[in-house]
């Protein structure tokens, strides 16, 4: 998810709450966010006010022709020395279901080429039909993308969406569109085993062995977002740290793909030369199977990197402190809460990176 989606769904989620947030911490206007009043606000308008669609109209062209980003509408500005714009105060959008019809009626004519995937979500609506709305402008696969009011190409650059430079303009138009790939941690599964399983953990010389060890399962797959084909998908991972001295991490199903030799413990992967991947295709790397036993003596930590050719390579990483891998471990074998709480707490927790 990139970091404009992201604050878009923060909005979505947390609706006025995440508002209020941004006043009490002081949130300055940045690369993916932009704070706006609506001048649309009079009982004579019919259609967005000029000095609303001029904005609208740059964000769309700024944030598209760079890396997404988001309005705010319904918040002041203050001026701070040190680091600019900050969201100040709540002036909330006069009937803003009205404003909403208006921006979305604008939107299509505020660029040449328009920019369809624009999306607006009302945060919040008061008893008098007033609020806040939130525009979501991702990146655009066909930039550069124009001003229809003055003809002008703009970029984000900081807080401000500001005239792209010739040199940024010459390299726009040659810049083909580029795949975009998202990690996605599928089929996922976690169980507690007895030591009499398939999976055997501990060797035969051990005095007392614990008897469960936890088995958590999932496959490392990888999705085409963009509207491009895309070849020579990549997965490099490595883990740094196992944990303990009797915990494991296999890689398992990966022979539809090309295998280079690394270090031990590094799996690298790479997709066969006559391999496409269509937009909105998923494909499955490998799955990976991580052996936790009850005996932690250290953090576990594993790190990766997805990518293709041409596009942007994404790093992951699971990273679980020694203490809270022992309290997990004990509570999976110990098999008091469900399954699906403890995977929710084991990916939202320990896993980071754009997923």
């Amino acid at each position: 998810m990139s970091r404009a989606e992201d604050i878009f769904q923060k909005l979505i989620y947390f609706g006025e709450d995440a508002i209020d947030e941004f006043i009490i911490n002081r949130q300055s206007e940045e690369l993916f966010l932009d704070f706006k009043q609506a001048v649309s606000v009079g009982k004579n308008f019919t259609t967005l006010h000029r000095d609303d669609r001029k904005n609208l109209a740059k964000a769309i062209s700024g944030f598209g022709n760079s890396e997404g980003g988001v309005i705010l509408w319904g918040v002041e500005c203050s001026r701070d020395l040190e680091i600019g714009d900050v969201a100040k105060a709540k002036v909330k959008v006069k009937n803003v279901h009205r404003f909403l019809s208006w921006v979305e009626n604008a939107i299509s004519g505020c660029t040449i080429p328009s920019h369809n995937k624009v999306r607006n979500h009302i945060v919040s609506v008061d008893k008098n039909g007033d609020g806040f709305l939130a525009t979501y402008i991702p990146k655009s696969e066909i930039s550069p993308l124009m001003t229809t009011g003055n003809n002008s190409i703009y970029i984000r650059s900081g807080s401000n969406n500001v005239p792209a430079p010739y040199a940024v303009m010459a390299g726009m138009f040659g810049r083909l569109p580029q795949a975009n790939i998202d990690l996605m941690m599928g089929d996922r599964k976690i169980e507690a085993l007895e030591n009499i399983e398939e999976d055997m953990l501990y060797p035969n010389s051990i005095d007392n062995p614990p008897e469960q060890y936890v088995k958590l399962s999932f496959a490392l797959q990888a999705s085409n977002s963009s509207n491009v084909i895309a070849r020579e998908l990549y997965l490099s991972c490595r883990t740094i740290d196992n944990g303990g001295e009797y915990n494991k991490v296999r890689f398992a199903n990966y022979n539809q793909m090309d295998s280079i030799s690394g270090v031990e413990g590094q799996l690298n992967l790479i997709t066969r030369p006559e391999f496409r991947l269509p937009p909105r295709g998923i494909i499955r790397f490998c799955n990976v199977d991580i052996i936790f036993s009850p005996c932690i003596d250290d953090d576990f930590q594993l790190e990766g990197v997805i990518g293709a050719n041409g596009a942007a390579p994404k790093d992951f990483r699971i990273y679980i402190p020694k203490n809270k891998l022992r309290s997990f471990v004990a509570r999976v074998i110990r098999q008091e809460e469900g399954e699906n709480k403890l995977l929710a707490e084991f990916f939202n927790e320990y896993v980071h990176g754009e997923l």
